[in-house]
């Protein structure tokens, strides 16, 4: 059987929202949500937090080890490179991609993303270009040869300070996984302030102390309270490059 792993890449070090995913949601950090929605996937044998060398991320590995969660640490630049020695140390050979700063990530759609990568001969899976999910959903699998073929192959800065350019560059055979219904207008990652204080808003609606709830019901709550949508509206994502 070959070993799946989530990588969540997370660091402190948030241009736009310092220390974002160590940020408190009832009760709880935003990464530590973000690990138990993750580890309620069917598909992953194990979970691994890459994050930096630097030292005001020790908080980051500080919250690993209260949380009993694997731990790796890299560069804060070449991400890439910290993705590959995280994936390498702790033996995947399938790789799911996941960024700390989505706290509604869910573990249905990670589902759906892998039983598709797995039946199938795609190189990657993704629903994160053609978008149909909304942001914050994104999701991404590979296997651990493509992702080494662009530790040693990525020479741009961009290729290296992201772990899946390169890749989808140079795959022939991505499947961009779409969903039955454009939802891609919804924005439920944390980026910002308003980011934040949208998915707090979120949390308080919907969060009981269990992660038992997810897009449907996200999707539910946004459609009927525009008020909350109109929170982060204005928020642009930053662009890669």
């Amino acid at each position: 059987m070959k070993k799946v792993i989530a990588i969540i890449q997370a660091r402190v070090g948030s241009t736009r929202l310092p220390n974002k995913v160590l940020k408190n949601i009832q009760g709880k950090t935003i990464l530590n949500h973000v690990i138990e929605r993750v580890s309620k996937s069917k598909y992953i044998d194990e979970i691994i937090v890459a994050t930096t060398d630097l030292k005001r991320d020790d908080e980051i590995i500080k919250e690993c080890k209260r949380l009993r969660v694997k731990n790796f640490r890299g560069s804060e630049d070449d991400v890439l490179s910290r993705y590959y020695y995280s994936a390498k140390k702790y033996g995947a050979d399938i790789i799911i991609r996941i960024t700390s700063d989505c706290p509604l990530i869910d573990p249905v759609v990670i589902d759906e993303l892998v039983k598709f990568y797995i039946e199938n001969d795609y190189e990657v899976v993704t629903n994160a270009i053609e978008r149909t999910y909304p942001r914050g959903l994104d999701t991404e699998v590979f296997s651990f040869n493509l992702l080494e073929d662009a530790f040693y192959n990525a020479k741009e800065k961009y290729q290296r300070e992201h772990v899946t350019p390169y890749i989808y560059e140079k795959s022939k055979f991505t499947f961009n996984y779409k969903n039955i219904e454009d939802y891609s207008k919804y924005r439920i990652t944390v980026d910002t302030k308003e980011d934040f204080e949208l998915i707090e808003a979120i949390y308080k609606e919907l969060y009981k102390g269990e992660h038992n709830f997810y897009m449907s019901e996200i999707i539910k709550l946004l459609e009927n309270n525009n008020t909350l949508v109109n929170i982060n509206s204005n928020i642009k994502q930053k662009s890669i490059k």
